[in-house]
């Protein structure tokens, strides 16, 4: 450790070299200060600073104290590992239940039968491929919610939060994808499976990898990961990666022995199944990164609470290559921060789940052996064997017999079948193959591998028969579904934090189709990543029959739904893409537009919409203009369309008057943000005294009108009369029309089913004149050949 020179002047003006560890922050010198604390004479030695936080704090620790350190360490590794013998023996035995591995028999006599019932593969390879569809979409798993209040500002955040973990997931982290499909083909076999989310500082990006149950060992009486004192991984890495990190200076670059080989049971029964042997096992080092809350000497804290630390050893030599702080700088409680996800297919009765072979493996076993047994009952009764008399002698005997071939015998007794004795072997037992049906179908029941057969069903049934029948066919699935499901969703938050924490204050990267951007900020608390999966459906045939159920629904009563977003679900349902292409658009909301085209619609029956922003005053004084003209007296309905629509001009125009009002009184003001309520009902009840005043003003308006008109009331009513009669015989001729195009469209109608008939009747005339003439021409070929048969007859007798 270096060491600096440090001069210090004492009262008595000696002067002495003091060497001073950096490690240390203040020495003990003499200096002379007030009550106050000034130095009256002296200099001071100055602080040094301490190491980082982000900093290896093996690189300031003796090495007395990481000896015993990696010692008391791996002795609480070692306890834990123990204590798990019985879980990791019990899946090693029930992966031999996969018959990845043909075996040569020779019991109860060579040849015997080795194969094994594929029970347990095809349960694991079922829910594997149904997970993987529908766990990761080839769009990206990730989708992401807005937390509290929608704003355009947040949906535009979430919207660049889930495009951005999409492009990471599928693009940038190439082992994302192979490690969650080997994960999921492992969990329930396993019952447990983990992820790691870390931060690699060698590639400078985030990392997702796939831990098997075997390499990740918690105490014994820990119940998940976030309550467990210590969490050990085992980590396998080769001299070179070491290396690597020494290098960079996360390792310690200290020497490292050369490995002593050690295989465990798991890794050697995955080698056996592949049918790999290793040949070099040098350039393996076993190390054990341990999550763990411990007391480190020299950063013990003040209430002495244990704190978590990350602390990396190499099993063989028990050397530590690192220590680094497992907490965040600016957290007062030193909460460890997670890197690891559990994953469970069934949950166990402690810390690990079960999988198929805890729970079916049994009857997976008793499956091989009745087929065993069976097929090894056909052997035996196909290639019987048996005794046969010393002197009898067979020609080539050693040589089996052929098909058609017959062998000469020298018989002593000359009766073969008193020469030969077989032996009673029995066909294979039909009660033993029903017991095969009865144990495999027993293991499908219970994996849910057995298949849906939800569309041989009534097409007609009720929709909540339909649904109850697939509920009920899917419990088990449907619950490790949502479990996936949840362990997805930590593992995205993890995700998200790394991002956070590492990306720049902008990222920009380029995607198909475009450039996008992201921000560090946006990854804060208003927005929830979340799994694309629905937790609720697990399979493509569940989806669309709820979609379906839903489309069948909105049909029964169309007016209560929209149907627009029915059939576009059915489609999201099927998979179809370009969906947009497909569907007409919907119509887009209306927008302001001026008194005229507002008048306009209202002539064709179109209702005008009014907008706060707009001219109140100018619209209300347009359309009273439009309604005085002859036009609009002589139609009612328009009359009254753009009455109502004024009516809603002079609701708007009354809240903006009233609000402008009420923002300029301080006590209202301050009513508003004090009690809310009370003030709605301020603003509404001035509204509706204002809407009182404005109709009393277009009423006076309108009486005006009538005024300056001056017209005689029964000339009014007559030229109403005559509006009305008009009005009448233009709805007569429209309903004539109809009537006409309802008779036109009936009797060409009827005139194609005529047609239809006369031609079907044609082409019956015709098939029947065709088999007549053929019966004919039958009948002929049939004489013809009866007279060639007499004659030839006659022939043969002359």
């Amino acid at each position: 450790m270096a060491r600096d020179q440090n001069m210090i002047e004492v009262e008595d003006q000696e002067e002495l070299e003091i060497q001073t560890p950096t490690s240390t922050i203040k020495e003990d010198v003499d200096v002379i200060e007030d009550e106050v604390g000034n130095v009256l004479s002296g200099t001071p030695a100055p602080e040094l600073p301490r190491e980082e936080f982000h900093a290896n704090l093996a690189e300031f620790m003796d090495d007395t104290d990481l000896s015993k350190l990696s010692t008391t360490l791996l002795a609480d590794y070692k306890d834990d590992s123990l204590a798990r013998k019985s879980y990791i023996e019990t899946y090693t035995k029930g992966l031999d239940l996969l018959g990845f591995k043909y075996m040569d028999v020779t019991r109860p006599f060579i040849g015997a039968s080795g194969v094994t019932h594929p029970l347990m593969a095809e349960a694991a390879t079922q829910f594997q491929a149904q997970a993987f569809k529908e766990l990761l979409p080839s769009d990206g798993p990730v989708r992401c919610q807005v937390v509290g209040k929608e704003s355009a500002d947040t949906i535009k955040q979430a919207n660049r939060v889930r495009d951005f973990m999409n492009y990471q997931i599928m693009d940038k982290m190439e082992e994302y994808t192979p490690e969650f499909d080997q994960m999921l083909f492992q969990l329930p076999l396993a019952g447990s499976a983990f992820k790691k989310v870390y931060y690699d500082e060698t590639n400078a990006r985030c990392k997702s990898t796939f831990v098997p149950a075997e390499d990740l060992v918690v105490p014994y009486n820990a119940s998940d990961l976030y309550d467990s004192e210590r969490i050990s991984h085992i980590v396998r890495m080769t001299k070179n990666e070491i290396r690597k990190r020494q290098a960079s200076g996360f390792y310690r670059d200290v020497e490292l022995p050369e490995p002593f080989f050690k295989e465990d049971r798991a890794r050697k029964k995955y080698q056996e199944l592949e049918g790999v042997t290793p040949q070099k096992y040098q350039d393996i080092y076993n190390l054990i990164e341990m999550h763990v809350n411990i007391d480190l000497p020299g950063y013990e804290s003040e209430d002495k609470v244990k704190i978590p630390y990350i602390v990396t050893l190499d099993e063989d030599s028990m050397t530590i290559l690192s220590i680094y702080r497992n907490y965040k700088e600016d957290d007062p409680l030193k909460k460890r921060i997670p890197y690891f996800v559990h994953y469970k297919f069934l949950p166990g009765l402690g810390f690990y789940g079960f999988g198929l072979i805890h729970m079916i493996g049994g009857l997976s076993k008793a499956a091989t052996g009745a087929l065993r047994q069976l097929l090894d009952a056909g052997t035996l009764v196909n290639l019987p064997a048996g005794f046969k008399s010393r002197g009898l002698r067979v020609r080539d005997d050693a040589e089996p017999l052929q098909p058609g071939e017959f062998r000469d015998v020298d018989a002593p007794g000359g009766n073969i079948r008193d020469q030969f004795q077989l032996l009673p072997f029995k066909e294979p037992s039909q009660t033993l193959f029903q017991l095969l049906g009865f144990c495999v179908d027993a293991g499908r029941r219970f994996a849910a591998i057995a298949d849906l057969q939800v569309g041989d069903g009534n097409q007609q049934a009720a929709v909540g028969t339909t649904v109850a029948l697939l509920e009920r066919g899917s419990r088990v699935i449907s619950a490790i579904h949502k479990r996936c499901y949840y362990s997805m969703k930590e593992e995205f938050k993890i995700m998200a934090r790394i991002f956070s924490e590492y990306l720049p204050p902008e990222y920009p990267y380029n995607v198909v189709g475009g450039n996008r951007m992201i921000k560090m900020q946006d990854f804060d608390d208003r927005v929830d990543v979340i799994p694309v999966a629905d937790p609720n459906i697990f399979s493509m045939s569940q989806r669309v029959t709820l979609a379906q159920t839903e489309l069948q629904l909105a049909q029964a009563n169309p007016q209560i739904h929209n149907m627009y977003e029915a059939f576009r679900r059915m489609y999201e349902a099927l998979g179809v893409r370009n969906i947009d292409s497909l569907l007409k658009a919907e119509p887009e909301p209306p927008a302001p537009i001026d008194p005229a085209e507002e008048n306009t619609a209202a002539l064709q029956m179109v209702v005008p919409k009014a907008f706060s922003e707009q001219n109140h005053d100018a619209h209300i004084a347009a359309h009273m203009a439009f309604i005085k003209t002859r036009m609009v007296q002589s139609n009612p309905q328009v009359y009254a369309l753009l009455q109502g629509h004024i009516s809603e001009h002079v609701s708007l125009k009354a809240k903006k008057e009233v609000i402008q009002q009420f923002s300029q009184n301080p006590q209202l003001v301050a009513l508003q943000q004090t009690n809310p309520e009370a003030w709605a009902l301020e603003v509404d009840s001035a509204v509706a005294e204002r809407v009182v005043v404005l109709t009393n003003e277009l009423v006076a308006q309108e009486m005006e009108f009538l005024k300056q008109v001056n017209m005689d009331p029964l000339v009014m009513l007559k030229q109403r009369e005559l509006d009305l009669k008009a009005q009448d015989i233009q709805r007569k001729d429209k309903e004539t029309d109809k009537r006409l195009n309802v008779e036109t469209d009936k009797f060409q109608a009827q005139q194609n089913i005529a047609e239809d008939k006369l031609n079907l009747a044609e082409e019956i005339q015709r098939g029947r004149l065709d088999l007549a003439q053929q019966q004919a021409k039958d009948k002929e070929d049939i004489e013809r050949d009866r007279l060639a048969i007499a004659k030839q007859q006659a022939r043969n007798r002359k």
